[in-house]
């Protein structure tokens, strides 16, 4: 089984890409921010830790849950605030993660383990995966992504883009580039090839 980790720069289209490995092959599709959001739920040690921070207020609703649009105006206004929660929560999301890659390889019932994560590269996932993918699409077809899909304005993309890991920087930390500037059939036929091409390295390796 092979451990891929998926990254990319907003409006690239990982979700789309994330629908296809799903839909033509086996394997397990697993998001960094839908284990976050698991983990942070009440019962779980990162929920507690999480709810200990010093907030401004407090950052639960009515049903006793963590309130996350309350909580990201807090952490994106408190540098301090947003280290504290980061690294209570990366490490968290990093063994839950490992722990289900580790069940999937001793289970033998898939070929690839994808995980995805905007800052897969900068917590370090890089050391982990077998792989690492890098989704590119053009700043144009990002731009027209987000424009019809999220309704944001060009200013707020231009400085959504400003913020990001640079194209030339994702590239330089990932082994493999999956285009998906163009059609579903584009980006499919990519990833049939790399995953053929997979296969081919990790039979050689058995040799």
């Amino acid at each position: 089984m092979e451990f891929i980790g998926i990254t990319g720069g907003i409006g690239a289209g990982k979700s789309t890409v994330l629908s296809l490995l799903k839909e033509n092959f086996n394997c397990k599709v697993l998001l960094a921010d839908e284990v976050a959001a698991e983990l942070m739920t009440p019962g779980h040690t990162c929920f507690a830790q999480v709810v200990a921070l010093p907030w401004p207020s407090s950052i639960l609703n009515e049903k006793g849950e963590i309130d996350r649009p309350l909580m990201a105006k807090y952490m994106f206004a408190d540098e301090k605030l947003l280290k504290e929660v980061n690294s209570i929560v990366h490490p968290a999301v990093e063994k839950e993660v490992l722990n289900q890659v580790e069940i999937e390889r001793e289970s033998h019932n898939i070929e690839y383990f994808f995980f995805e994560a905007a800052l897969l590269i900068e917590c370090g996932y890089g050391k982990l995966v077998d792989k690492m993918w890098y989704i590119y699409a053009s700043p144009e077809v990002r731009t027209k992504r987000l424009m019809s899909s999220r309704g944001y304005t060009k200013e707020r993309i231009e400085n959504t883009f400003k913020v990001q890991r640079s194209d030339a920087s994702f590239r330089e930390h990932c082994d493999v580039v999956i285009d998906n500037s163009g059609t579903k059939a584009d980006t499919l036929n990519q990833l049939k090839i790399n995953l053929s091409q997979e296969k081919v390295d990790e039979g050689q390796a058995r040799e």
